[in-house]
């Protein structure tokens, strides 16, 4: 009897020490994530550093529950948007750990993707990028994508071209040569070489990455100037629910709302907004009596929907699917109007193989129409429409956890119908190609990443190799960094097969035989950064050449679209940017650019050599109240053109000098409680107003001001 009792009780101790092994295996470690001052940080992420699946999320207190997989060490990290990454070594048995952040004053934490199609840190990113955060964006409050880099980055210009159709210069490239895209798609549609930059809203967007010099190794065609990529945010709250507001002169008006939410594996986000201004009336003549080049802006609505659904069925595999609607219409006169629409969607797949492997599969469509509405016959004639299909795939490997290995290709379907044609008539294109990237880093300091692409169009039959190299080298607070990189624009279906008459005066022809343009651009940096102080200079060089231009041709009298002969490009920028405890931040960036073009080409420069842009700012931020007071200045030098006085002849010029000018903006925000933002703008402050309205001119009629409202509900409750 003794001896079953006694090995009763052996089997019951063996069974309490076996159902007892799985919690001595696995424990949880909490804790508390806040900034330097102890405020909570909700929202912050706190994960395993090789084991982004075994993670947590703080609460509204700023505490965090982390179920490790069993007692031994771990490096635990714990990030939180707008503040530096906390790396530590949990001990075997710890249980509890605070992290405090500090704050990432000038936002070297942010990760970036443009430069080298692969995330990296801002601050080991070998490709000068500049972003702007989500913050910035809602300082300078601007409605389109074209008024806030104006704000924030020197050396580009937006101004009007014939019939008032925007057109941007980037430190001497134009819309055809600086890259937009959204998410990394690329956009359809164009007038006048650009895109249509009012599909760009800025209401849910997360970050704006701007990479200048030529990146058609990535890229391809269109890429020789710059990219400018505009990445959506991405909610990990259950859901949330912004509703936004703002009127001004004019009777400017937008109104614009965001919902998100989160269930088990799904996470959707939509995002609506319209906007509309009524017409600017700037006066037939000027001061002098002399009259304007534009009188009148036309007024204009907007209704932009966007829409992204991302499905996570396991932790390997990522799909994102997306659709979107823009619709513009443009009062013309009183009784036409123009009609602008573009209907996107795309699906793209992530599997994570391992933590060396990845594939990412998509696929986009985008179409953008043109139209004519008579108002007084009620008929809505299309004329112009540009459709995409592409199909992406991109492949990554990661060696020895530090180099990284990127291949990929495209394949997309163009197709152009244009009013611009023979009886608007239609073309269509194949484009095919394939890259492959190689990030090296050998050691902690250096940085190594060489890239090349293989592009094919078969309209245009044109076959080209881009190839790229950086490096970039950090000692110390110091970062060295130097490229170069091949740019090429192929011809467009338009610059090939045009037949336009120029409202009767003269046609435009297309060349089927044009030259792809080509660019060398060679670039040297230097970056300092410590603390709260970040100081950057960079010089850069640009040989281009087959650059695509109309000239007159006597045989047909008209002008035909050509390759110009060799220019050259180059300048430097200059960044100094601080951001203090007591609230106070600062920002100036300053741009020079020089171009020269041989005597007797068809070209008329129009970039102004100089250009300065200032961030003065103060706040403070408390539990339930904060405010913002920032300063924005825009400096643009004088430039002198030679303006063309024959329509058939590129030898008779004279010097026409555009002055400068100089425009501030005061934006004063305020939390007036958790969740409630009012905002209040003064454009123009010092009520500039031009002598003579002209393309390249402030449309500004004087110093002007704008109320916001800006509701995020979920905060609320």
């Amino acid at each position: 009897m003794r001896q079953t009792i006694l090995t009763a009780l052996r089997l019951g101790l063996m069974c309490c020490c076996l159902s007892a092994l799985p919690v001595a295996a696995q424990r949880v470690l909490s804790g508390r994530v806040t900034d330097k001052a102890q405020q909570p940080l909700p929202g912050a992420t706190v994960m395993l550093k090789d084991d982004h699946r075994t993670g947590a999320i703080a609460d509204a207190e700023g505490n965090y529950r982390l179920h490790l997989p069993s007692t031994g060490e771990y490096t635990v990290q714990a990030s939180y948007v707008g503040y530096i990454t906390c790396t530590t070594t949990i001990n075997a048995g710890e249980t509890h750990r605070d992290f405090a952040l500090e704050e990432d004053a000038i936002g070297m934490e942010t990760v970036v993707v443009t430069g080298t199609r692969t995330p990296k840190l801002l601050k080991e990113a070998p490709i000068v990028t500049r972003v702007i955060s989500n913050n910035d964006i809602r300082k300078v409050d601007a409605t389109n994508v074209g008024e806030l880099l104006q704000a924030e980055l020197p050396g580009i210009e937006f101004s009007y071209s014939m019939d008032q159709q925007v057109s941007l210069n980037m430190q001497g490239f134009g819309g055809n040569a600086v890259l937009f895209l959204v998410d990394g798609e690329r956009l359809a549609g164009e007038t006048l070489d650009n895109i249509d930059y009012s599909r760009l809203n800025l209401d849910n967007v997360e970050r704006i990455e701007i990479v200048k010099g030529a990146a058609s190794s990535l890229y391809g065609s269109n890429a020789v100037g710059g990219v400018v990529n505009i990445i959506t945010k991405e909610s990990k709250e259950p859901w949330t629910l912004n509703l936004n507001g703002r009127y001004g002169a004019h009777n400017d008006q937008r109104y614009g709302g965001t919902v998100t939410f989160q269930a088990g594996d799904f996470n959707n986000s939509l995002n609506v907004q319209h906007t509309s201004t009524d017409p600017i009336e700037l006066g037939t003549t000027d001061e002098s009596g002399e009259a304007n080049d534009i009188s009148r802006i036309y007024g204009n609505r907007t209704w932009n929907f966007k829409e992204r659904l991302v499905y996570t069925p396991t932790d390997k595999l990522k799909l994102t699917g997306r659709l979107g609607y823009f619709f513009r219409e443009r009062d013309k006169s009183a009784s036409s109007r123009d009609r602008y629409r573009d209907f996107a969607g795309g699906l793209k797949g992530n599997y994570a193989f391992s933590k060396q492997n990845d594939l990412e599969l998509s696929y986009s469509f985008d179409q953008y129409d043109k139209s004519d509405y008579d108002a007084g016959a009620r008929t809505d004639i299309r004329d112009y429409t540009n459709v995409q299909h592409t199909v992406r795939a991109l492949y990554n490997h990661t060696i020895a956890e530090n180099h990284v290995l990127t291949v990929g290709g495209d394949f997309m379907r163009d197709y152009l119908m244009s009013y611009q044609f023979t009886d608007n008539g239609s073309y269509e294109q194949y484009t095919a190609d394939a890259f492959a990237q190689f990030d090296l880093n050998p050691t902690r300091q250096l940085n190594i990443m060489s890239a090349v692409r293989f592009d094919y169009f078969s309209e245009a039959d044109v076959q080209n190799a881009s190839a790229k190299l950086g490096v970039m080298y950090k000692w110390k607070h110091c970062s060295l960094r130097a490229s170069y990189a091949g740019g090429f624009r192929a011809p467009t279906l338009k610059e090939m097969y045009m037949d336009f008459n120029m409202a009767n005066v003269f046609m435009i022809y297309g060349n089927p035989e044009l030259k792809p343009e080509q660019s060398q651009n060679f670039s040297l940096s230097a970056e300092y950064i410590k603390s709260r102080y970040n100081v950057t200079l960079t010089g850069y060089y640009n040989l281009v050449e087959n650059r695509i231009n109309t000239a007159w041709n006597q045989e047909l009298n008209g002008m035909v679209y050509t390759n110009m002969e060799k220019m050259d490009i180059a300048g430097m920028d200059a960044t100094v940017a601080a951001k203090y405890p007591c609230g106070i931040g600062v920002r100036l960036a300053y741009a020079y650019t020089h171009e020269r073009v041989r005597y007797g080409q068809p070209y008329s420069s129009m970039t102004r050599p100089h250009a300065l842009t200032a961030r003065l700012e103060y706040g403070k931020d408390w539990k339930k109240y904060g405010f913002n007071v920032s300063l924005h200045g825009r400096v643009l030098s004088k430039v002198t053109s030679d303006e063309y006085t024959s329509d058939n002849s590129w030898e008779s010029t004279e010097a026409v000098t555009y002055p400068a000018y100089t425009l501030w903006k005061l934006n004063v925000s305020q939390k007036v409680m958790d969740g409630i933002n009012l905002i209040v703008n003064i454009d123009n402050l010092f009520n500039y107003r031009p002598s003579h309205y002209y393309s390249s001119s402030p449309t500004t009629t004087g110093t002007t001001c704008s109320v916001g409202l800006s509701l995020d509900v979920e905060k609320l409750f």
